[in-house]
């Protein structure tokens, strides 16, 4: 399973709050840009799934 970020919903206006979440430092984000997920380090937690304000990290 991997978790990955919807463009379409993410406003990529601010920076991304669901990246603080991540216990093992899987999501980056560049400037405003929407937030790339490293799937080999990502432990599929769903934290960042459900503090993500709009919807925008899901699985895929």
């Amino acid at each position: 399973m991997n978790i990955v970020v919807d463009k379409k919903r993410c406003p990529q206006n601010h920076p991304c709050p669901a990246v603080k979440v991540c216990p093992v430092n899987a999501m980056t984000q560049k400037g405003f840009a929407a937030p790339e997920i490293d799937a080999k380090a990502c432990i599929a937690c769903k934290k960042c799934i459900r503090f993500c304000p709009m919807g925008a990290i899901r699985e895929g």
